[in-house]
């Protein structure tokens, strides 16, 4: 079995936790919309998940929307003493599955409630803000995020929220979260190729606080990468396997939450927490977020790696 302790621990509020995580999203439907993809297989991911040692497991009632939450409650309740559950409210889905805002106080107050409803939680160990910009909602914005932190800053204060993080956000609505309320992890979009919060990345961790990307392996659009691959079979791992290695060897304060509905891609994705690149193969693939020519590939010098677990697949 895999030793995920081998990718070391953080803090996430007054909690620590392993550093590889599980991002429930995906045992919705699909674009996270509609019924379950497999019951049965949702419950045994979730209960393997937890028996390997995740202890941080990532969720939203807009997820389905609800039936991600149902499951996890069905699956894993009562929780183990030690299992953090975060969540996110700032949105809703539409009958057709589009993805709406949904911030005001009224609206953030409702989905903590839903959240700790459908989970049968009396309070939730942490909850994110998912700030919405750009013509979709998807996208950023620099806009204020004051009212809506600081009704969530509110809620806490009345013990149905113990911590607060923020995702989808600039540096800027970063800085104003954290001077309405305690900020214990930011989560935002960023892999291997996608590395526009660097800076923020480390000037989080010099603070103690938890950055967890999303869409760690290219999201509905996975990662597919010349570079990528080729390192991979060098390391005797799966490209997935290096995406994620990649990230954890990226800064301490970088919480992995790869999602999956399926117990073999989860065993997969698992095992990136006992693979450790080396420097030349981080190097190569620092080239990839600067947007320039793939490196040639030259064969790594270092002793035989432990062989992974290998995928057909690319998508998680």
């Amino acid at each position: 079995m895999t030793n995920i302790a081998a990718a070391g621990t953080f803090r996430l509020g007054d909690r620590t936790v392993n550093r590889m995580g599980y991002g429930a999203m995906q045992l919705a439907g699909p674009h996270v919309f509609g019924p379950l993809k497999d019951r049965a297989e949702a419950i045994a991911v979730l209960r393997e998940a937890v028996g390997a040692g995740v202890n941080h497991i990532d969720t939203s009632d807009y997820y389905g929307p609800f039936v991600v939450n149902e499951i996890i409650r069905e699956a894993l309740h009562p929780y183990p003493a030690d299992l953090t559950i975060v969540t996110k409210v700032g949105a809703r889905r539409g009958d057709d599955g589009s993805w709406l805002p949904a911030q005001s106080a009224a609206d953030l107050a409702a989905a903590v409630h839903d959240n700790l409803r459908r989970l049968g939680l009396e309070a939730m160990e942490v909850v994110n803000f998912r700030a919405m910009g750009g013509e979709n909602g998807m996208g950023k914005s620099e806009d204020s995020i004051a009212a809506q932190f600081s009704a969530l800053a509110k809620l806490r204060e009345q013990g149905l929220i113990r911590h607060l993080g923020i995702s989808n956000a600039t540096a800027t609505q970063v800085a104003e979260a954290r001077g309405i309320a305690p900020v214990i992890c930011v989560q935002n979009f960023y892999n291997v190729v996608h590395r526009e919060d660097d800076a923020m990345i480390d000037s989080l961790a010099a603070e103690g606080i938890a950055y967890v990307p999303f869409f760690p392996l290219g999201g509905f659009s996975p990662l597919q990468s010349d570079t990528l691959s080729a390192i991979a079979k060098e390391l005797g791992a799966t490209s997935m396997q290096t995406a994620l290695a990649s990230l954890l060897q990226r800064s301490p304060n970088i919480l992995l939450i790869p999602g999956t509905s399926s117990r073999v891609h989860l065993r997969e994705n698992l095992a990136a927490a006992e693979l450790r690149l080396p420097a030349n193969a981080v190097a190569r693939l620092n080239v990839l977020s600067m947007g320039g020519p793939e490196p040639p590939i030259h064969p790594a010098r270092v002793g035989a790696p432990k062989r992974l677990h290998r995928s057909r697949t690319l998508a998680r």
